[in-house]
């Protein structure tokens, strides 16, 4: 059932009007009269309609607008209340604002020049009205409204660009585009309609127990979940662990630019229209962001967390930084030149290198921040100085100077999928947590503690905390949600670290998880009582990775392993006992290889002779989380008598060849054999390995040379083509000099009009006769005072135009001379009629002369 094009005011709280802000610029009247005269005298909201005029001039613009609305048209006042069906447009040199259904004038902050006024309205709309903020861009040139547009995607309010197909001047419509966070494209008597249908669908929200439609629960009890699944398979990426409001919100406004009366009818359409799905993949991935935003948090960054940064940090050190979820940039170059300003109180600003990685899982604001390039009106949030330091003017707006643009590292990346960047220095996290489930914030603020090296620093947004996880982290400045990493170890049962690049096949909200404040269970007692078994009764051992490293301890393995002087170092090859270290080194290595067992028997300690020890080497499968992991188990052995004992050191003494320590020096240079012939084998691999990889980056540099040359190549054809067309404007140049030459040295009074009538050109001689100036090109001439006694100038010139023949009339003056006053048609090169020259010659001498021959 098609939805009524009225939206009476229901869904509003009374007294709380629902605006639409309209901005326009250069052929803007015409476009808003087209939307204007298909908005219904009853449509339940107030349209608010921000042009860039003149500020010297009176406006005009309320009256043209009323010929063809429906409504009532108003000139804005301050302090003037937002009445519904009403249209209200800006006066001339003021910006408008709204606040509390409240219209609000201020003075320009550029008295000429660039102005913004349509940044301004929207901006103070979104902060207004939040999800309920409309915003329409129409005809105009420039770039004013695109950054004001902005603010509406976090408050998820609804942005309408016209087709830019149909404006006259598209500039505005294109850079309302490019972010890509628009909601509905079309043609500006189509806007209201559109703008209505869904104002009139965004009803009270059901209770949650019902918040499914019937025709949702016969088709899926959970349609969100099915909406889900088909993004993830789309996307690879895996959104189940956002919070469910934020997802159902955004699915919401899709529903309803549809037009569609459910959640279960706009999963048959994604079934239908897979294409919708990255769409409202980008819906999800709306980020805000601007230059140094939230002033405070940037200014407590530089008077204390990075000079102490950089004060405990060694010269010459590599400082890492980064910044999660940057949209389209601009908060990484803001910490870039934070980082630059903080290193030049240095002695040696050069000291230190930065490296700044800045990931986002949108592929379009990636891109956008890797050019570099924002428009003019940054100038608004970075102070001047630094505006000349780190930015050039290029075309209409700014690029990031290489030499900032050089330190940060642009990437696509999934935070919740991909593994993190580490060893950093800096870590910001701003306003990207709000948007995920409680248990996706505990699986990653852990993970950040992972990535920052020692006294790290985290950075999150206002409404954002570490939560459950205050051991790992200590504030700085709990205002600024500054946070510096504690000394506290990291348990490995607590840390989800991501390795499903691969993406998975089900959702990570459905895969186990269990929290490490969870209580064991004290009903199973099965478990309990074989975990004591194991911790009583269990033979000792370590369980070691591929390097050798111990990850854990069972049991008493101090007849075993000792630590090593120096520095603690908890290596297998280090802590074993001598009598131990080399065949278990030469087992580890042997069941790495193989993965498969191996048993050593009868090993003697040389702390203890009479004890012998067996040794197994076990590669563990199973369970999952310690597949490719060791453990190493130790048994003792039958002690030896104590006159065995004696016997065998009467025998070294009689017999030194046939002692056990020849044996097993015998063995370990066997063990040690067979290890330097393992290593062998394994740096011959690495060998081709690298030789393999150096002819890759080979055919890699082959491949930039020749890309190298294709610019190269490209490059010297765009400045041939570019001397050719300088050569032809020169010819230009010369030509109208020559033509200009050519009219003056006639003395010949001419004057050339379009088809309107509007002046075109003049020669110096004609500003005798005509009253004209440079200002005065473009004019009517019906407009302009001469001292020619010719009333039917303008008619005659008319008639030319429409016959397109030649008139020649001679006129006088009001100060006594003659003129021969001919009308022509101009035609082009092309024989086509674009106006009329008029030539006046000077005939006072002959009419003089004609005069006193009759008199005579």
């Amino acid at each position: 059932m098609p939805l009524p094009l009225t939206s009476p005011s229901g869904p509003d709280a009374p007294g709380h009007v629902r605006i639409v802000g309209l901005g326009a610029s250069a052929g803007g009247l015409e476009v808003l009269g087209q939307f204007l005269s298909h908005v219904p005298a009853a449509s339940g909201l107030a349209y608010v309609i921000v042009q860039h005029l003149d500020p010297t001039h009176k406006a005009m613009l309320a009256e043209l607008l009323q010929r063809g609305c429906n409504l009532p048209v108003r000139v804005a006042a301050e302090g003037m209340a937002v009445e519904p069906d009403v249209v209200y447009v800006i006066p001339p040199n003021a910006e408008l604002t709204v606040a509390s259904d409240r219209l609000h004038l201020g003075t320009p902050a550029q008295p000429r020049g660039l102005r913004l006024p349509i940044d301004v309205l929207f901006s103070s709309l979104a902060r207004d009205q939040g999800e309920r903020a409309i915003g329409v861009v129409l005809s105009g040139m420039g770039s004013d409204g695109t950054l004001g547009l902005q603010p509406f995607a976090s408050r998820r309010g609804l942005t309408l660009p016209q087709r830019r197909e149909a404006a006259l001047f598209d500039p505005m419509p294109r850079a309302a585009l490019a972010p890509g966070a628009v909601d509905i494209v079309a043609l500006p008597a189509e806007l209201p309609a559109r703008i209505l249908r869904i104002t009139a669908s965004q009803l009270p929200a059901p209770p949650p127990a019902a918040a499914l439609s019937a025709d949702d629960a016969h088709h899926d009890p959970h349609p969100l979940t099915t909406i889900l699944a088909m993004l993830r398979e789309r996307s690879k990426h895996d959104l189940s662990l956002y919070k469910p409001s934020t997802l159902k919100r955004r699915i919401d406004r899709r529903v309803a630019v549809h037009g569609l009366e459910s959640v279960a009818e706009y999963e048959q359409f994604l079934q239908r229209n897979p294409q919708e799905l990255d769409l409202l993949f980008k819906e999800m991935l709306i980020g805000v962001t601007s230059f140094f935003r939230d002033p405070p948090v940037w200014q407590a960054l530089q008077d204390t967390v990075l000079p102490a940064l950089l004060a405990r940090t060694a010269p010459g050190t590599q400082l890492r930084a980064w910044v999660v979820g940057c949209s389209t940039g601009e908060e990484a170059y803001s910490l870039a030149i934070a980082f630059r300003e903080a290193m030049d109180t240095l002695p040696d600003p050069k000291a230190f290198t930065l490296q700044i990685f800045a990931t986002d899982l949108s592929k379009d604001a990636i891109a956008f921040a890797r050019k570099g390039h924002y428009p003019a009106r940054i100038a608004n949030d970075i102070a001047p100085e630094r505006l000349a330091r780190f930015f050039g003017a290029e075309g209409d707006g700014y690029t990031v100077d290489k030499s900032l643009r050089a330190v940060v590292l642009f990437a696509q990346h999934d935070v919740i999928l991909d593994p993190p960047f580490t060893r950093l220095d800096l870590l910001s996290c701003r306003n990207v947590l709000i948007y995920f489930n409680a248990a996706l914030q505990r699986r990653l603020v852990p993970l950040f503690h992972y990535s920052l090296r020692a006294q790290g620093v985290l950075l999150l947004g206002g409404s954002e905390t570490v939560g459950r996880s205050l051991a790992l982290f200590t504030p700085l400045d709990p205002g600024a949600r500054l946070y510096q990493r504690s000394g506290q170890p990291l348990q490995l049962d607590t840390l989800y670290f991501p390795v499903h690049r691969h993406f998975p096949s089900r959702s990570l909200a459905q895969e186990p998880h269990v929290s490490p404040s969870s209580p064991p269970n004290p009903a199973n007692l099965q478990a309990m009582a074989e975990q004591m078994l194991l911790q009583q009764f269990s033979p000792p051992a370590v369980l070691v990775n591929d390097s050798g490293d111990i990850v854990y301890i069972s049991g008493r393995t101090g007849q075993y392993l000792e630590p090593a002087a120096g520095k603690a170092n908890w290596n297998i090859h280090v802590m074993a006992r001598p009598g131990l270290r080399t065949q278990i080194a030469a087992a580890l290595r042997q069941t790495l290889q193989d993965k498969r067992p191996v048993e050593l028997h009868g090993l003697r300690l040389e702390h203890d002779p009479r004890r012998t020890v067996d040794v197994t080497v076990q590669w563990i499968d199973e369970p999952k989380p310690l597949t490719g992991m060791v453990m190493i188990v130790f048994r003792d052995a039958a002690e030896l008598p104590a006159s065995g004992v004696r016997r065998r050191r009467a025998a070294r003494t009689v017999d030194p060849s046939a002692s056990d320590e020849l044996v097993r020096l015998q063995e370990e240079i066997r063990v040690l054999r067979q290890e330097m012939r393992s290593s062998e084998e394994e740096l011959q691999a690495a060998n081709e390995e690298l030789q393999s990889t150096n002819e890759e980056l080979q055919s890699a540099n082959e491949e930039l040379t020749t890309s190298k040359e294709e610019a190269q190549s490209m490059n010297e054809e765009l400045q041939t083509i570019n001397n050719e067309l300088n050569s032809k404007l020169d010819d230009l140049a010369l030509a109208q000099s020559d033509m200009q030459n050519l009219l003056n040295s006639t003395d010949i009074a001419t004057l050339f009009l379009d088809n309107a009538l509007n002046v075109r050109r003049y020669t110096e001689q004609v500003t005798r006769i005509i009253h004209l100036r440079e200002g005065d090109i473009g004019r009517p001439l019906s407009d302009l005072a001469s001292t020619l006694v010719y009333p039917e100038l303008n008619a005659d010139a008319r008639e030319t135009l429409r016959t397109l023949a030649v008139s020649e009339k001679q006129i006088a003056t009001t100060d006594g001379h003659w003129f021969s006053v001919r009308i022509m048609p101009y035609r082009t090169v092309a024989n086509v009629i674009q106006g009329v020259v008029i030539t006046l010659v000077d005939i006072t001498v002959a009419k003089e002369l004609e005069s006193r021959l009759r008199s005579a």
